[in-house]
């Protein structure tokens, strides 16, 4: 009975132990899901930008090199590789819990020539895309914490969360959200922009640096005008930042002009 005993005490301890565990990865599952970037699925039913109309005016291939998410850690690595290759970039910024902290860096980037651009304050779908109002005393309040770092007046760019046709947002403010963001940033003065080129480094699966360079490729060839979309954040895994030569050597050796979002034309 004694050995009997000890067993089922043991096989309970494990089954405890297990369950432990299983609620730790599921709790660790939910932060990072949780974390207010952009997903693949996010982006999926976003309509991307087809720059072909624009590119066919003059015939030049212009390269429109974009961030989304940060900044954080990675944004410095970023920057390094921008000065090194001598190469214009635009960011579009969040000011979230996890960002703040690298707030400063956005003073290093307008030093450097990059433009700024507004992406959201807090990132979260659930709480921008409940409204038109939500979202643009979300964008209030990012133009604030943003102040010290950049003149206000130099920004009139936005990139919507997940694209100007996403339909996530539908879930939280009705189908006709976005179409009436869209109206209200023009009424505003702000220009908004999306891509035509996605690096998929937000997807799942942890992308490596090679992936997200051949998804950059695949997605230039063709087209004399690339708006490419990549994430300068943490949750890259910094692969981006390692991609990021490569990416601008490839676009060198075709031909492309680097140019920021504010040296657009007009809207595409």
């Amino acid at each position: 009975m004694g050995d009997s005993l000890k067993r089922k005490r043991k096989l309970w301890v494990l089954i405890w132990c297990v369950c432990c565990a299983g609620a730790a990865s599921a709790m660790l599952w939910a932060v990072q899901r949780a974390a207010p970037v952009c997903r693949q699925s996010d982006l999926e039913t976003t309509t991307f930008v087809s720059a072909q109309a624009l590119a066919e005016e003059d015939g030049e291939k212009r390269v429109f090199l974009t961030f989304d998410d940060g900044p954080s850690a990675t944004t410095e690595t970023v920057l390094d590789v921008l000065k090194e290759k001598e190469v214009p970039a635009t960011f579009f910024v969040v000011s979230a819990d996890n960002n703040k902290d690298h707030l400063p860096l956005i003073k290093r980037a307008v030093e450097e020539g990059h433009q700024i651009a507004l992406h959201s304050c807090t990132h979260s779908y659930k709480t921008i895309y409940a409204s038109s109002t939500a979202f643009w005393a979300d964008i209030k309040e990012l133009r604030q914490q943003i102040e010290p770092y950049v003149d206000l007046e130099s920004v009139h760019w936005l990139r919507f969360p997940g694209g100007s046709t996403n339909t996530v947002s539908h879930k939280y403010g009705g189908s006709s959200i976005m179409k009436n963001l869209v109206a209200q940033a023009a009424e505003k003065g702000y220009r908004y922009v999306d891509w035509n080129v996605c690096a998929e480094d937000a997807a799942g699966g942890h992308p490596t640096a090679d992936d997200v360079y051949r998804n950059v490729v695949r997605g230039a060839e063709g087209k004399n005008v690339c708006v490419v979309l990549m994430h300068d954040t943490k949750a890259t895994r910094k692969t981006t930042a390692e991609a990021l030569p490569d990416i601008i050597d490839w676009f060198k050796e075709q031909g492309y002009r680097f140019c920021r979002i504010d040296e657009l034309d007009r809207q595409i």
